[in-house]
């Protein structure tokens, strides 16, 4: 356990670092520079340094930036649909969404694929057309609920019947074990759902429930998050070198 432990927080590395800046941002003395423009040169500075130092290699930095995109589109519709905001100022900022705002997604994504490498992940008896094709419904779904019915638990059901008896093989130490993939994505938006309190409580945004004071994110808000971590899940492993048997890794 201490050993995946140390594995999983050096997975967590750009995320870990990134909350980290946006908690001492928040307590800095006001500065000429406005926090969420500051925040988006500190994260293009963390995704540098990771690069240089080889915490993260080029393939990655790419998946990171399609994540920075996905996220961005994400945050634009969600943000003119009210269902968070960000309430400070800022220069580079777009139909009320700041271009740092992008980064919270990308932290997802570099630790999908340190998480990837670090474990010597492979998947076994991957799906990975009707995965990707039930991901890109899950994403679609989170701005279509507006206006349409929401059909989440559909897709939950949907997700789990295309990834039965897909498995995760991980390495810890010098022993391989297996986990299904969907309690994966459980487990995963569990973390990220506890993230997200850490984030809102230091002002990374703001739910409209927490405008007058903070407030703990919803519970169901952990749900949300293991249903759309798959989208980042189908991305990395869409990248990765196939191995025999049908699964991928980073070797």
């Amino acid at each position: 356990m201490l050993r995946f432990a140390r594995l999983q927080t050096r997975s967590c590395a750009f995320a870990v670092a990134l909350l980290s800046g946006v908690a001492a941002s928040a307590v800095v003395p006001r500065l000429p520079v406005a926090r969420y423009d500051l925040l988006l040169v500190y994260g293009l500075l963390l995704t540098v340094v990771f690069r240089w130092c080889g915490w993260e290699t080029g393939r990655d930095v790419a998946i990171i930036a399609v994540c920075h995109v996905i996220g961005l589109a994400f945050e634009l519709v969600k943000v003119s649909l009210g269902s968070w905001s960000y309430p400070e100022p800022a220069v580079f900022k777009f139909a009320g969404v700041p271009l740092y705002g992008g980064f919270l997604y990308a932290a997802l994504g570099s630790y999908v694929c340190r998480a990837w490498r670090l474990h010597d992940l492979e998947l076994v008896r991957y799906r990975p057309w009707p995965t990707a094709a039930v991901a890109a419904a899950v994403y679609v779904n989170f701005f279509s609920h507006h206006w349409l019915p929401d059909i989440r638990w559909v897709l939950a059901v949907l997700l789990v019947a295309v990834t039965a008896g897909t498995s995760v093989r991980f390495t810890v130490g010098s022993v391989r074990y297996r986990m299904p993939l969907a309690l994966s994505f459980a487990l995963i938006g569990f973390f990220l759902w506890l993230a997200e309190n850490i984030a809102t409580y230091v002002g990374a945004w703001r739910y409209p429930h927490q405008m007058h004071g903070w407030q703990p994110v919803p519970v169901e808000k952990f749900g949300a998050w293991a249903l759309l971590v798959s989208v980042t899940v189908v991305l990395v492993a869409a990248v990765q070198r196939p191995l025999p048997g049908g699964g991928r890794a980073v070797r």
